[in-house]
C-alpha cells in the first residue's frame, strides 16, 4: 500500500466523501452481530468516516491508520470518543494483540492492502469465530453522469483506473480467495448522494488520482467538472446515483 497517497487530501476526504446508509448500520448491529460490547479494528480508517458510526453504536473502535494526514484529522474529529483508540500501523501489520477482536472493518480501503498478508494479519488479530467486514461506496456505473466523470477523469488524472481503485465489478467470488471457504455474505444498500456544486467537485478532488491546487491539469478538471455539474443538476444540486456493497465472512 503507498501510504502517502492521500497526503493533503485528507480535509477534503473528510468534508466530502459520502457517509453508509442506516440500514447498513442497522445491518450489521441487527443481523452481522456487533453489539456495543464488541471490540472493533477499523483497517485503514482514513478520516473515521466509517468509525464514527460504529463509536456512535458505544462498540470500542481501534481505527489503525497508516496515513499522518488522514489520522491525525480522525483524531481530531473523534477526540471526543473515549471508546476510541487511533493507531499508526498499515493494515498488514497493525501491531493488534493476537485473538484481541471481535471484527475487522475495511471502509474504502481493501483495494489498497496486500492481500494475502492482510489475511493472516486478520486471522491473528480476530478471536475464534471473528468476522471481516469489507464495505464500499460505489457510483452506479449505468448512469450518464457517473459514464461523463469517467471520461474527465481519464483526462486529467493519469492515475486513474476506476473508481474504488479499479477494483472489478461487484462479485462476492473476487474475494473467493480472502474468506474462508470462498464464500462471504454480500448484500447491497442505496446511498445516493444529493450534492450542491461545490460538495460534487470537492468529492471528485478528494480521490486519490485527482489533480492537486498548483499542478497541471487541475484548473481545467475544475473546470470540466464544473460544466458538467451545471448540465445535470436541477434547482443547484444534483443527485449522484451510489450504492453501498458489503462483503461479510471468517478468514
Amino acid at each position: 500500500m503507498n501510504e502517502d497517497r492521500f497526503t493533503g487530501r485528507a480535509d477534503l476526504y473528510a468534508k466530502y466523501r459520502p457517509s453508509y446508509p442506516d440500514d447498513f448500520i442497522e445491518y450489521l448491529y441487527s443481523q452481522v452481530g456487533l453489539t456495543k460490547d464488541s471490540i472493533i479494528a477499523d483497517i485503514g480508517s482514513g478520516t473515521g468516516i466509517f468509525t464514527r458510526l460504529m463509536l456512535r453504536q458505544h462498540s470500542f473502535v481501534y481505527g489503525v491508520e497508516p496515513n499522518e494526514d488522514m489520522r491525525k484529522t480522525a483524531e481530531s474529529e473523534l477526540a471526543r470518543y473515549r471508546n476510541f483508540v487511533s493507531i499508526h500501523a498499515p493494515a498488514e501489520r497493525t501491531g493488534l494483540k493476537t485473538a484481541s477482536i471481535d471484527f475487522v472493518t475495511v471502509a474504502q480501503a481493501f483495494h489498497w492492502f496486500d492481500r494475502e498478508k492482510f489475511r493472516m494479519e486478520c486471522k491473528r488479530i480476530l478471536r475464534e469465530k471473528g468476522k471481516v467486514i469489507l464495505v464500499w461506496n460505489s457510483r452506479g456505473n449505468e448512469s450518464e453522469l457517473t459514464r461523463e466523470t469517467i471520461e474527465i477523469n481519464r483526462k486529467y488524472c493519469p492515475g486513474f483506473e476506476g473508481f474504488s481503485g479499479g477494483m472489478r465489478e461487484p462479485n462476492p467470488e473476487q474475494y473467493g480467495d480472502f474468506f474462508k471457504g470462498g464464500t462471504c455474505e454480500y448484500k447491497v444498500f442505496n446511498n445516493d448522494s444529493i450534492l450542491d456544486e461545490a460538495g460534487f467537485i470537492g468529492r471528485n478532488l478528494s480521490a486519490s488520482y485527482a489533480p492537486k491546487q498548483g499542478t497541471e491539469g487541475y484548473q481545467p478538471y475544475i473546470f470540466d467538472l464544473t460544466r458538467l455539474f451545471q448540465k445535470y443538476s436541477k434547482s443547484g444540486y444534483l443527485r449522484v446515483p451510489s450504492l453501498t456493497r458489503s462483503y461479510v465472512g471468517e478468514v
